[in-house]
C-alpha cells in the first residue's frame, strides 16, 4: 500500500451509550414517543394524555424493551407521566428544552421525540434535578403553605384599604394591624364598636403610641360598605389562617416520615416570625439532615426549610459543591472565547433555593459576623445585586459542607475575618513589592 493508499485518520465517531433509548414529546393533550427503529413496525407513535393511555405508553416502552426515557416539557404536564413510568421501573431524564433546540429547521412533535431519542441514545442529553419521593412531597406542601400566604397577605392589604377609605389612620400608628392590638381593633370595628375611646383602649402596652393618638386615628367616616369590605377581608384572613395550620399539620406528619437522626439541637438566637407554623420546626430539620443550618447568620427556619424542601438530604447527585452552587445558578458563568474571559455573569435561573438564599444574604448587613464582615466587603468591591448574590454562593457551600459531612456551623466572628483578609492583602502587597525590587516596611505608630 503506498503512502497515498494508506487511509485517513478519523475522529472519534460518537457512540450509542443507551440502545435500550425513548423519547417523549410531552403536549397538554397528548404525548409523542419515539423508540429505536429496529423494535417495532411503527417506531413512533402518539398517546393521549389520559392516565389510561400513559400506562398503555409505558406498557407499549416495555414490550420495545425500553428501560430510559428522556422528555421535554414545559408546565407541569410532565409530572404524571415521570411519575407513572418511574413507577414502572423505567430511569427517566426531564431534559431542559433550550438544550436540545440547537439544530435549524426542525419543528415538529413527531421529530422532537425522535430527535430526543437519538441525542439520549448517544448519551449526550443531561436530567434535571429530581429529589426523591418522599422529599417531593414535602416540597409540594412547602410550596402551597407559601402559596397560602401569598393569598393572606393580599387579604391584609385589603384591610388597609378599607381602613383608609373610613380614613381610619390605624397603619400610622401601630406597625402591624394583624398584631395583637391591630386583630382587636378591627374585630371590634366589625362587631359594629364606634366609640375611639373604647378602641384605643384595647392597645397593648408595647405599643409605643399614646392612647390619645390612637384615638385620634380612629375618628373616620364609618360608610357600611367599607365595613362590609372589612368584614370579608377578615373573614378570608381567618380562612386562609386554617388552611395554613392543616398544612402545617401535613408537613409535621410528613417531616416525621423522614425523621433519621435523634436528639434536639443547641439553643438558638431567638427568631421572631408570625408565619411560623406552631410546632418546633427547628428540632425537626434537625432531625431530618443531622445538622442546625439555623446556626449559620442569615439563615433562620423558614430559610431552612426551603432548602430541605426543594432540595433534600441526599446530596449524591451532585458531586461537588461547584455542581451545586450551578444547579442553584449562584456561580460565576464562564463565557470564553478564543482563550478570552466575555463574561463571569452567573446565568438567570428560577430556583426557589437560590431566591431563598439571596433573601438570606440580603439581612447579613448589620450581622456582627464573618458572614456579615464578607458581605459588606462585598457590598464595598461591587454593586448590591452582585454582592447578594457572592453572599448567597458562601451560604450555598456551607450548607452543602454541613448536610454532606454532618459538621455544625462555627461562626469565627467578625475580627477573625478581618484580620484573615488584612493578612492576605499584607502577602500579596509584600509580593508584589518584591517582583519590583522594594520592599514592604510597616509605619511607626506614634
Amino acid at each position: 500500500m503506498t503512502q497515498q493508499e494508506k487511509p485517513k485518520k478519523r475522529g472519534p465517531r460518537l457512540e450509542v451509550t443507551n440502545p435500550n433509548a425513548a423519547g417523549i414529546d410531552i403536549g397538554s393533550a397528548s404525548h409523542y414517543v419515539a423508540v429505536p427503529a429496529d423494535r417495532d413496525d411503527e417506531p413512533v407513535r402518539e398517546f393521549k394524555s389520559f392516565t389510561v393511555d400513559v400506562h398503555k405508553l409505558a406498557d407499549w416502552l416495555e414490550a420495545c424493551g425500553v428501560d430510559t426515557v428522556a422528555m421535554e416539557s414545559t408546565g407541569v404536564y410532565w409530572i404524571p407521566v415521570y411519575e407513572i413510568l418511574e413507577r414502572r421501573g423505567f430511569t427517566v431524564l426531564l431534559v431542559n428544552a433550550r438544550h436540545v433546540k440547537n439544530v435549524a429547521g426542525r419543528k415538529s412533535d413527531v421529530l422532537d421525540c425522535q430527535w430526543l431519542q437519538q441525542l439520549h441514545s448517544y448519551g449526550l442529553l443531561r436530567g434535571a434535578f429530581r429529589p426523591a419521593d418522599q422529599i417531593c412531597v414535602l416540597r409540594s406542601l412547602n410550596r402551597q403553605r407559601g402559596m397560602l400566604l401569598r393569598m393572606q397577605a393580599r387579604h391584609i392589604q385589603h384591610m388597609q384599604k378599607a381602613l383608609v377609605q373610613m380614613n381610619i389612620q390605624l397603619a400610622n400608628v401601630i406597625s402591624d394591624v394583624v398584631g395583637d392590638t391591630g386583630q382587636k381593633i378591627l374585630r371590634a370595628i366589625v362587631a359594629g364598636e364606634r366609640n375611639p375611646h373604647v378602641l384605643a383602649g384595647m392597645k397593648n402596652v408595647r405599643i409605643k403610641a399614646s392612647e390619645e393618638e390612637i384615638v385620634q386615628s380612629l375618628r373616620g367616616n364609618w360608610r357600611d360598605e367599607h365595613v362590609f369590605s372589612l368584614k370579608q377581608a377578615l373573614e378570608l384572613f381567618d380562612e386562609y389562617s386554617k388552611k395554613v395550620a392543616d398544612c402545617d399539620e401535613l408537613m409535621e406528619q410528613q417531616m416525621i416520615v423522614l425523621h433519621q437522626h435523634d436528639g434536639v439541637p443547641q439553643k438558638a438566637r431567638k427568631q421572631s416570625g408570625r408565619n411560623k407554623p406552631k410546632y418546633d420546626l427547628r428540632t425537626r430539620l434537625y432531625q431530618m439532615c443531622g445538622v442546625d443550618l439555623t446556626r449559620i447568620d442569615g439563615i433562620d427556619v423558614g430559610t431552612a426549610m426551603t432548602v430541605l424542601a426543594e432540595v433534600g438530604v441526599d446530596m449524591s447527585k451532585f458531586p461537588t459543591v461547584k455542581h451545586f452552587a450551578a444547579w442553584l445558578g449562584l456561580c460565576p458563568g464562564t463565557k470564553i472565547s478564543g482563550g478570552k474571559v466575555l463574561g463571569s455573569k452567573t446565568q438567570k435561573c428560577a430556583n426557589k433555593t437560590a431566591q431563598a438564599l439571596r433573601q438570606a444574604a440580603s439581612c447579613l448587613k448589620n450581622s456582627q459576623s464573618a458572614l456579615g464582615a464578607y458581605y459588606r466587603r462585598m457590598c464595598a468591591k461591587m454593586d448590591k445585586p452582585k454582592a447578594i448574590t457572592a453572599a448567597a454562593h458562601k451560604l450555598a457551600r456551607l450548607i452543602y459542607t454541613m448536610i454532606t459531612r454532618g459538621e455544625e456551623y462555627v461562626d469565627q466572628g467578625q475580627t477573625y475575618y478581618e484580620e484573615r483578609y488584612r493578612q492576605r492583602v499584607e502577602i500579596n502587597l509584600r509580593r508584589k513589592a518584591e517582583m519590583l525590587g522594594m520592599r514592604l516596611v510597616p509605619m511607626e505608630v506614634a
